[in-house]
């Protein structure tokens, strides 16, 4: 989103009488944000410049002459339907606001009617057609299944076909200047997928990040907003806030499942408003940067429960993708198995090591509730402590098996289930083994040590029941 000309849509104001023409321009780039603007006088040139494209809203006057704007508002509904229409008429006739509306207005406005109500007008429009833009930029990038910008994406290392698919999406709306929710659990890759979105948005500005959990409302407040000189005590200077450091960027909200009633509220009329207070003024600014919001927490919920604001939950979903967690995509493990140790080996100075046969194997068998980051912590403390040429699995087993409980805690999701339970003729306790080592050796792709302690068993007892099943 470039906040330069703001919306990405040109809106044309057509009127005969010039004063008003720069007057509203005026009130709508000072109040609404809106910059995109040109101005016609005469109605006769409007169709030309549809037809040079790059306008979507028109706002029109109905008593012109050479061309009224009845007639004018028809050929645009016939001529170009993409086109939105509001009438700013100095008539304050009932039939003609309903003549207009059913000639495919989008909204009805008299010149004398306060300035917030027109603007909130406007912006409910480019609002509009910004949304039914997205979802045909959408359909057509997610029809294709092409990224036109893989590079974007090249801090994430996946082969997975669900995480693909959400960089599709966020390739898609990376330009929508409405809000992105990201999320996911905790170090599955929210920031890096924010990282990507402002990547692609064209955005000239910087992404500042902001994790807001644990800020009271008053810091909430003076982080994001700022504050002017006097505005507590202790404010000798005025301070910007992240807000106004993200303009024409990107501002990252993380952790936004976190934040107090309070400061939801203060948060929902940023969004809604598009404008804020820093502390202490009265003087409200414009929000000039796209809003990117990320947390771990099941924000419908929480709202179900009261903990989260409805209405501020709708206005950040958007647009919205959810991060698969490592146990989901356990085909990347692998990849960025090779990944980190290259990564951390450079980190530490060290030669790249050579993974142990099987280990991917085993990895695979954990629940990773600490996702791609504790797999790349385990990477790192094992190299840390690295010596041979081989990399040794013995610190990532007993990380593992240190760690194993939080996947199978009593009332987890992923807490084990009894595989018997459904059964309606148990099988013999050595027809189970049998089935059991079959199992094991399979996940350990045929290496009997991973499968033993798959197992929990010794290799010479796997082995011994690898020779019974043989004979």
């Amino acid at each position: 989103m470039n906040q330069q000309t703001y919306p990405a849509f040109g809106i044309l104001l057509v009127d005969d009488e010039p004063a008003w023409l720069n007057s509203l321009a005026l009130t709508l780039k000072s109040c609404g944000g809106l910059t995109n603007i040109s101005t016609c006088q005469d109605s006769r040139e409007v169709m030309g410049l549809l037809d040079q494209g790059g306008i979507g809203l028109v706002l029109l006057d109905l008593t012109m002459p050479f061309l009224p704007g009845e007639e004018l508002l028809m050929q645009i509904g016939e001529q170009h339907p993409e086109v939105t229409a509001i009438v700013v008429s100095g008539l304050n006739q009932l039939e003609t606001a309903v003549r207009c509306m059913k000639l495919g207005a989008f909204d009805y406005f008299i010149k004398t009617d306060e300035a917030d109500r027109i603007v909130g007008g406007v912006l409910r429009a480019v609002r509009m057609l910004e949304m039914q833009r997205d979802y045909q930029e959408m359909s057509t990038r997610l029809a294709s299944g092409e990224l036109r910008h893989p590079e974007a994406f090249s801090a994430i290392v996946t082969g997975d076909r669900g995480m693909l698919t959400v960089f599709s999406y966020v390739e898609a709306v990376a330009k929508s200047p409405q809000p992105l929710l990201i999320t996911g659990e905790s170090g599955a890759g929210k920031e890096l997928i924010a990282q990507a979105a402002h990547r692609l948005s064209g955005c000239r500005g910087k992404l500042v990040t902001v994790n807001v959990a644990g800020l009271d409302d008053t810091v909430f407040a003076d982080t994001l907003f700022g504050h002017v000189r006097g505005a507590f005590t202790g404010a000798e200077q005025v301070r910007r806030g992240m807000v106004e450091e993200a303009a024409d960027g990107t501002l990252f909200l993380d952790e936004i499942g976190d934040l107090s009633i309070a400061s939801q509220v203060k948060l929902l009329r940023l969004l809604q408003e598009g404008e804020y207070f820093p502390m202490g003024s009265d003087i409200p600014k414009r929000l000039k940067a796209r809003v990117i919001v990320a947390t771990h927490q099941n924000l419908p919920e929480k709202e179900r429960g009261g903990a989260f604001r409805r209405d501020l939950y709708y206005r950040l979903r958007t647009h919205q993708v959810h991060l698969p967690p490592l146990r989901d995509r356990k085909r990347d493990i692998p990849l960025l198995l090779d990944h980190f140790l290259e990564e951390v080996s450079r980190t530490l100075g060290k030669k790249k090591p050579t993974p142990p046969r099987g280990l991917a194997q085993y990895l695979a068998t954990y629940c990773f509730p600490g996702n791609v980051r504790e797999l790349k912590a385990m990477v790192f403390d094992a190299v840390s402590v690295h010596r041979d040429r081989m990399l040794s699995m013995d610190s990532f087993i007993k990380a593992i098996e240190s760690l194993q409980s939080q996947c199978t805690a009593p009332g987890s999701d992923t807490a084990r289930q009894n595989p018997f339970s459904g059964f309606e003729e148990l099988p013999t306790f050595s027809d189970a083994a049998a089935f059991l080592v079959l199992e094991a050796m399979d996940r350990a792709g045929g290496n009997q040590t991973l499968a033993a302690r798959l197992l929990g068993i010794s290799q010479p007892a796997l082995s011994k029941r690898l020779k019974m099943r043989q004979t």
